[in-house]
């Protein structure tokens, strides 16, 4: 099986966090090895693709994933 790239990872991650956040830290754990093989410094993730779309969601989701190595940025509306 091949590794998940970047996207995919993401995709998984926005089930995660409909899921309540279902295997939360394993996902980011596996965003974090496609961004380190595709040469990626930051995650971008779509807020309206979010839970929780509001500046404290967004907020918590940045320092939750920070904390584990990954750095956060939304894209635009």
């Amino acid at each position: 099986m091949s590794e998940p790239t970047v996207a995919q990872a993401t995709d998984t991650i926005y089930a995660s966090l409909q899921a309540d956040n279902a295997d939360i830290d394993a996902h980011i754990a596996t965003l974090k090895q496609a961004m380190a093989r595709e040469g990626v410094t930051e995650a971008v993730f779509d807020p309206t693709k979010l839970a929780q779309n509001n500046r404290s969601g967004r907020k918590t989701m940045q320092a939750y994933f920070r904390q584990r190595g990954v750095k956060v940025r939304f894209e635009e509306a």
